[in-house]
């Protein structure tokens, strides 16, 4: 789902009408629901044509690949808002014309840490969606996993390793020639201990816990990958 009026099918893109794209935008909404709750096995064609009000020949009107067609679009069209919030969130944390003083790192690595595990507060939705991706990863069509890795994690990941980048151009931490591991170890220290004990935010956790495992994880980063 986009601006460029793509169905996620890979075919050509055909024009269509504001009016189809608002009610392809509404199915897929419910849709996600249905993904973050059932999984994409459970999750049947008559349930997801039921969360949208519609019935199932409606729903292979708009998506004529049934299920599969309408994973992609949801996956697609959630990770790319995931993605650009997330990226920018990053550059206006991590900004290459003010990079933070050495005695503010912490204190402003903290805040990158903070905005983006706050991602699974704003897009619950989603996260349910990728928590079941990952614990059905065997199930789903490997061109849906493409989908999303290239819809989200990947573009994000790269932006996060483009501040440590940023980071070790102004002297402040050592990214070892590796920027895109570094930013991998930065997400796994600030988050994995709240992914895994919040079920990707579905059982949040009490804001002092979260807090404290981000601070945690934000000091074992520096010691590892502060400069000098």
């Amino acid at each position: 789902m986009g601006s460029d009026n793509r169905t996620g099918t890979g075919a050509a893109p055909e024009e269509v009408s504001p009016r189809k794209l608002a009610k392809q935008r509404a199915m897929a909404s419910a849709a996600c629901a249905v993904f973050g709750r059932e999984g994409y096995t459970r999750a049947s064609v008559d349930a997801l044509a039921a969360a949208a009000d519609v019935s199932t020949r409606t729903l292979y009107n708009h998506f004529p690949g049934g299920k599969a067609e309408l994973f992609r679009t949801v996956v697609t069209w959630t990770s790319g808002e995931v993605r650009d919030t997330q990226i920018a969130r990053i550059r206006a944390l991590v900004d290459p014309a003010r990079p933070p003083r050495p005695e503010d790192l912490e204190r402003d690595l903290g805040a990158l840490a903070r905005a983006l595990v706050g991602m699974m507060t704003d897009f619950p939705n989603h996260f349910a969606l990728v928590r079941h991706i990952h614990a059905e990863a065997d199930h789903v069509p490997p061109e849906l996993l493409a989908a999303w890795r290239d819809a989200g994690p990947r573009p994000a990941g790269e932006a996060l390793a483009e501040a440590m980048t940023v980071l070790a151009d102004a002297g402040l931490i050592d990214v070892h020639g590796d920027p895109a591991t570094t930013a991998g170890h930065f997400t796994a220290l600030i988050s994995h201990a709240i992914v895994q004990l919040s079920h990707y935010g579905v059982l949040p956790l009490p804001q002092e816990e979260t807090d404290r495992l981000i601070d945690t994880g934000v000091a074992a980063f520096l010691r590892a990958y502060r400069a000098g």
